[in-house]
């Protein structure tokens, strides 16, 4: 996600007034929505509640965004925003449920009757399609149209982006290479996923998978009618399962949403369908963007990364504003992370020493005070089964540098005078820039020499993504941000820190850690019967990884997020950090 410009000189600002924006935050202020709508807004109140609860149908949505989507594609789609705007044109066997606080962490039914019947030792998961579930032209919706859309990630050489979880659990060897490969006539070759009638479908595991759920819940499972498949120009016009069509899209420019008029909503207890019409316009002055957004022109910054510095100051200065705007958890953590190939990074001692020498009050401030974030303390965001956000091993939440025990670690290491190193950093995000001066400065009060090195940001697959760069450039520190791909401890940590996800170019694991009992946990995770079942192994791995001292956590991620008073049905989901559109609508 892009972040918003970060200026120093007002950041200092923003933390003093933060301090006290939850004191005088107005938990009881009421107000009336722009058109006279009855409203409940209050600072803080979509974090965990409804506000402005309607039914209301009709108007425009207007959402603007300072970055362009990846791609409307749902094999391809990879932004957490395109995510989010995806539920209002894509249906999946199962989604999120469009609720507020850990209700919308849970998996519903959404093209499925049920939730997936297990059997086979919880290797076979079978699901049946529920009636009157119609694509934008009036065609039926079958299990062939499921599994086709599922083969279509496989097709890597043509419809590259997206997530391939579901090519790791579904391929068991086949080198299944996509359906415009398929030899099988009538493209359904994928031996893993049968469809016995129109129906059914049935997914055949290897092994049982506690996640495999969740993968049926991401865009990627969306079901795509062959006939209409146009392959890598299927994301200028994906045709639509839900309230809404795509109705025009221009790369760099936006995008337009209609009403599709054969979506049933008796068929989906996930999305209202409120507005006549969506629109998204991207737009390169972000700064624009939130003026406008302050003053009623358009409902809400949808990439969900917040308004800059200068519109949060003038926000948590005006009441009326205030209680518009609130403060979430994003679910992202932002991090330092030490690649053992870089010496003398491979000595744990030499990594606690850069983890007690940085000032975590000082991280935050780069970042742009307490409403960035909270103090981070361990890589396991709050909101993930198994989290634990009071789990602090090196005392960060202390907020201090801690000189002596850096200097020490130091010692253990061999170098007790400290060494030289480089902090690889994109330079297209300021507030990651701002965080790789900050711990350049802490690291020099124990002899630490730290250069920063800032590349194009674009190029982080082939820069800090290939492990031969990263040793060759001698990255001993990269600063990064994650979030989960879905609500599990696989889906934020494994990613990270599985060595079998260690890749020659688009690597994230970038501590290069590939210890077998990490490894094994997550294999036991999966391996359990429910998510719940498997959260324990998640906090094991958790605490194994942070042991080895691999991670530096800067912060719990946060955004200041304002939306228009005109808003309806407002509240961040969890298991995306943003205002849900799958409920949203507008008083005209």
């Amino acid at each position: 996600m892009i972040r918003r410009k970060q200026a120093v000189a007002i950041a200092a600002t923003v933390a003093a007034l933060s301090l006290t924006a939850t004191a005088c935050g107005g938990g009881s202020d009421e107000g009336k929505g722009k058109e006279g709508g009855s409203s409940n807004a209050a600072f803080n109140a979509a974090t965990t509640g409804v506000v402005n609860p309607s039914d209301k149908k009709g108007g425009e949505l207007k959402l603007w965004s300072p970055q362009d989507v990846d791609y409307l594609d749902p094999a391809r789609a990879y932004y957490g925003f395109v995510w989010n705007l995806q539920r209002l044109y894509i249906r999946q066997l199962l989604a999120y449920d469009s609720k507020p606080g850990k209700d919308g962490t849970k998996l519903v039914p959404d093209l499925a009757e049920a939730l997936p019947v297990l059997s086979n030792g919880g290797k076979t998961y079978t699901l049946k399609l529920k009636d009157g579930v119609k694509f934008e032209d009036g065609t039926p919706i079958t299990s062939k149209d499921i599994k086709y859309g599922i083969e279509r990630v496989f097709a890597q050489d043509v419809l590259s982006g997206g997530p391939t979880y579901l090519i790791d659990v579904l391929d068991q060897g086949q080198k299944y290479p996509g359906p415009y490969k398929d030899k099988d006539p009538n493209k359904m070759g994928l031996k893993s996923v049968q469809t016995p009638d129109d129906k059914t479908i049935v997914f055949n595991l290897a092994k049982p998978n506690s996640d495999f759920s969740y993968l049926l819940a991401m865009p990627s499972s969306s079901p795509v009618p062959a006939a209409k498949d146009t392959g890598a120009k299927y994301t200028n016009a994906p045709i639509s399962t839900g309230p809404y069509k795509v109705t025009s899209f221009t790369a760099s420019k936006g995008a337009t949403f209609e009403r599709n008029p054969n979506w049933d909503p008796k068929t989906d207890t996930i999305r209202k369908g409120l507005p006549d019409k969506v629109s998204f316009t991207v737009t390169t002055n972000a700064e624009d963007m939130d003026a406008r957004l302050l003053n009623g022109d358009i409902d809400l910054a949808v990439d969900g990364t917040g308004v800059q510095q200068a519109a949060k100051i003038k926000i948590l200065q005006d009441p009326k504003l205030k209680k518009n705007a609130d403060n979430p958890f994003t679910g992202y953590i932002r991090y330092f992370v030490f690649p053992q190939t870089v010496k003398p990074f491979d000595n744990i001692e030499c990594r606690k020493a850069v983890i007690y020498a940085a000032n975590p009050k000082s991280l935050q401030t780069a970042r742009g005070g307490p409403t960035s974030g909270d103090l981070g303390a361990n890589m396991l965001p709050p909101g993930i089964p198994g989290s634990d956000k009071s789990y602090d091993p090196y005392g960060l939440t202390g907020g201090a540098p801690q000189v002596d025990k850096a200097k020490a670690a130091l010692a253990a290491c061999g170098q007790p005078n400290g060494f030289k190193t480089t902090i690889a950093v994109r330079n297209n995000r300021a507030a990651e820039v701002k965080t790789a001066e900050s711990l350049q400065e802490s690291l020099k009060a124990v002899g630490i020499e730290a250069s920063i090195d800032q590349y194009d940001g674009k190029l982080s697959s082939s820069t800090i993504g290939s492990p031969e760069n990263v040793k060759k450039k001698g990255y001993g520190i990269i600063v990064m941000g994650w979030g989960a791909d879905y609500n599990s401890g696989s889906g934020f940590l494994q990613p990270l820190v599985d060595g079998s996800f260690i890749l020659p170019n688009g690597n994230n694991n970038y501590s290069m850690l590939n210890d077998p009992e990490v490894n094994g946990l997550f294999d036991k995770a999966a391996d359990a019967a429910t998510p719940e079942e498997a959260a324990p192994f998640y906090t094991d791995i958790n605490k194994k990884v942070m042991e080895k001292a691999l991670y530096l956590p800067i912060n719990f991620d946060k955004a200041f997020v304002y939306h228009n008073p005109r808003l309806t049905n407002v509240y961040f989901n969890e298991s995306m950090g943003k205002i849900d559109l799958a409920t949203v609508g507008v008083v005209k």
